[in-house]
């Protein structure tokens, strides 16, 4: 395939998809559920205002938001779906009431049939839409009133210091006096009131509900819609043609490589390094010190699922609560992952055009400096947020805004996304003489620059949300981040590193490579940019939405499917030359990575995408089963790849001892599997049963989580997480040894 057509190709796919993307985010803008001016009684009464709900969900964020329960389906697995849990506790209380005074009995103790007739009652009640449009006025009926209150107290005595909810507390790892004041307690029940009749109250003119009848509550007639088993049906299909064509695409296409001869000896055997490169080691030390400390984070937050409020007895909690941990081993993650790739290209770019600019290396150290400031900060920034030691305005700018992967505040934010033009302005002045040069790399290096524009840019998405914005809108502009940057983009820039690589060292030849990145490119982005509307089919989002998240999902997974190609040619590669076999482990992690890719984010990933499934299966274990083996098992094998490499051509020299990195991969990688086969995908499993029968509120319940059989299945965890945080401090035992020598075999 020409070049020339690779790039139109690239350019359709970006200008086409973006346009859709774009068009459909304005219209989630139009329709996002209504947040009224005022929520007022039959009599009249003004109940709370548009500027409690907004409060409330800056409250909401101040307890660490989306890293404690979850909302519409998003945010931590241990305590519930706020939005489900409510939504259950409001419908029963109505139930109850409305048995008590007809019939002077419980709900429960009812026959079939008017059970049956309450629930029909309880449907009309609370799926009318009562919002009126002119008046931004919403009027709910006495009863729900009262629901309002009875549920506000629950919450109340759960987030602040109520004894008889001590033991609740505990299983949902929420610390006494979470929430220290009355008024902002009320402002959070507010939000959660809001949050939930958006679920369960129908769009005007429609019979389904804002969210697309989630979460599963067959109390209240919130069943799958005819639309998602019919988007499911379609993406299945479409799934299955874009496996035929891609694999028709592969075994037409010709071999250009076949005959390629590997040199004898290392071609960058001889090569110098620049200041500038050799200042990039300190990132890596960085690196490997906070893949450490996110996994001891990892560690605590699992046992909080045991444990809820204290570490094997060490009152842990009152210091560290469970928002605050899992925060640090989500945020943690991405600093380390991003941090190594920013390295390598650091270290790549005057690589790529033999030129180091002028002050390079001060640019390198001054960025450094940067992202540890951005670290430490936006750590204790969090840590004040959820202790409830800044006030909501300050909250939002230096502490935690609550939404998960981007919860450090907005001055972070803004620091971090500073900190990416600056990487930006350094890689482009050190590749531009090669790419003006017109080298016959010129196009694998346009498609670098490309990729180093993209992460510094699209995270600017992050900053498109304000302190109130509309959590339809802020979800939007969030996934921008998460799947667009941290699943996108990083991974154009991933494969472009990679090739460079491979290119460097004479291991494929340069048009192979650009065919190679191009095309994979277009593959990936082609089901990768829509695909960020699978994350939104139930966040107040139109049927729009569903529909294209559903099909374009499934096209993100085509090309994973056929990860073994990529794997093979990694391990052929490995083994092409004496000198290669230097290179072995940071092949090895490449080739984890493929792994990882076709099971973690293309079979575990494809296990909830499809709208039936995520009905179901949203919020619960099922999610982390794919967030683990995509985020760590893909991206953080990459990251640890790519480190390995640029350690390892820092010094050509000397040889490495083996026994460390072996183990550390080899722990790494099973440990992560057994960590998900002995306990994350059994309890999701089980949950997903139980949510299909019960509900989602069941499934995320105490009730049901703290059963003997399921506390056991979470204690399994320790098996695969043992083995796997072993495998992490041999990794740091042998990147900190290269400087010290015990990393380093010794010269005859």
């Amino acid at each position: 395939m020409k070049t020339k057509t690779l790039w139109i190709g690239f350019a359709a796919v970006m200008i086409i998809s973006f346009g859709v993307l774009g068009y459909y985010g304005f219209e989630i803008y139009r329709e996002a559920p209504p947040i009224p001016e005022k929520v007022i009684d039959p009599d009249g009464k003004i109940l709370f205002t548009s500027a409690d709900i907004k409060d409330g969900q800056n409250v909401w964020q101040s307890t660490g938001g989306h890293e404690l329960g979850t909302i519409w389906g998003h945010g931590a697995y241990l305590a519930p779906d706020w939005t489900a849990d409510w939504l259950h506790r409001e419908a029963m209380f109505i139930l109850n009431e409305w048995s008590e005074t007809n019939f002077a009995i419980s709900y429960e103790n009812l026959d079939d049939e008017r059970q049956a007739m309450l629930q029909k009652r309880l449907q009309n009640e609370l799926r009318t839409n009562t919002w009126d449009a002119s008046s931004k006025t919403l009027k709910i009926s006495q009863i729900r009133a009262e629901a309002f209150e009875a549920n506000s107290k629950h919450y109340a005595g759960l987030f602040m210091n109520d004894p008889s909810k001590a033991s609740l507390r505990e299983s949902y790892a929420i610390p006494a006096n979470s929430i220290k004041t009355e008024e902002r307690m009320f402002q959070m029940n507010t939000f959660f009131f809001w949050a939930t009749w958006s679920t369960v109250t129908q769009r005007p003119g429609q019979d389904i509900t804002y969210t697309n009848n989630w979460p599963p509550e067959k109390l209240v007639g919130n069943t799958p819609t005819g639309a998602l088993l019919l988007w499911t049906g379609f993406s299945v299909i479409i799934l299955l043609a874009g496996i035929g064509l891609l694999g028709w695409y592969y075994a037409t296409s010709e071999k250009e490589d076949d005959d390629y001869i590997v040199p004898k000896v290392n071609p960058i055997s001889g090569a110098k390094l620049t200041p500038s490169m050799k200042a990039t080691l300190k990132y890596f030390w960085v690196v490997t010190a906070l893949i450490l400390v996110q996994i001891l984070m990892g560690i605590i937050t699992a046992h909080y699922g045991v444990e809820g409020l204290a570490f094997y007895g060490f009152p842990l909690p009152d210091f560290l609560p469970y928002s605050i941990s899992r925060t640090w081993h989500i945020q943690l993650a991405i600093f380390w992952i991003a941090t190594s790739w920013l390295a390598t290209g650091l270290f790549l770019a005057p690589a790529i055009s033999g030129k180091e600019p002028k002050y390079q290396k001060l640019g390198v150290n001054l960025l450094f400096i940067s992202l540890l400031i951005i670290v430490v900060g936006s750590l204790a920034g969090q840590w004040m947020g959820v202790m409830q030691k800044l006030g909501l305005i300050q909250n939002f700018w230096f502490g935690h805004q609550g939404y998960e992967y981007v919860d450090l505040g907005r001055f972070w934010q803004i620091f971090l996304f500073t900190g990416l033009f600056i990487w930006l302005f350094l890689m482009g002045r050190a590749i531009w003489p090669a790419l003006k040069s017109g080298a016959e790399n010129r196009h694998l290096l346009t498609m670098f620059l490309i990729a180093s524009i993209a992460i510094a840019a699209f995270y600017g998405a992050g900053l498109m949300w304000g302190r109130q914005t509309h959590l339809a809108v802020a979800e939007y502009w969030r996934w921008w981040v998460v799947h667009l940057w941290v699943e996108g983009f990083f991974e154009v820039f991933a494969t472009v590193a990679i090739a460079f690589l491979f290119v460097r060292m004479q291991l494929i030849r340069t048009s192979i490579a650009t065919v190679s990145v191009l095309f994979s490119t277009i593959v990936f982005l082609s089901g990768g940019i829509l695909g960020t509307f699978h994350h939104l089919y139930f966040t107040g989002t139109p049927i729009a939405v569903l529909a294209l998240g559903a099909s374009f999902s499934a096209l993100e997974v085509v090309p994973l499917v056929l990860m073994g190609f990529e794997a093979w040619h990694s391990i052929r590669l490995s083994k092409a030359s004496e000198w290669v076999e230097t290179y072995k482990w940071p092949i090895y992690f490449f080739v984890a990575v493929a792994f990882w890719n076709f099971l973690g984010a293309g079979i575990f990933g494809f296990l909830i995408n499809p709208p039936i499934a995520l009905y179901y299966m949203q919020g619960l274990n099922t999610t982390p089963v794919h967030g683990h083996t995509a985020l760590f098992g893909v991206y953080g094998m990459l990251g640890i790849g790519l480190m390995l490499f640029v350690l390892r051509d820092m010094d050509l020299k000397v040889l490495w001892k083996e026994k460390s990195i072996n183990m550390a991969f080899w722990c790494m990688n099973i440990g992560l599997l057994l960590m998900v086969l002995l306990s994350v995908l059994p309890v999701g499993l089980a949950q997903t049963v139980a949510s299909v029968k019960h509900g989602l509120w069941y499934a995320r319940s105490a009730e049901f989580l703290q059963t003997p059989p399921l506390e056991t299945i979470r204690w399994l965890r320790v098996i695969g997480d043992t083995i796997f945080g072993v495998g992490a401090l041999y990794l740091g035992w042998f990147v900190f040894g290269l400087k010290t020598g015990w990393s380093l075999k010794k010269s005859n």
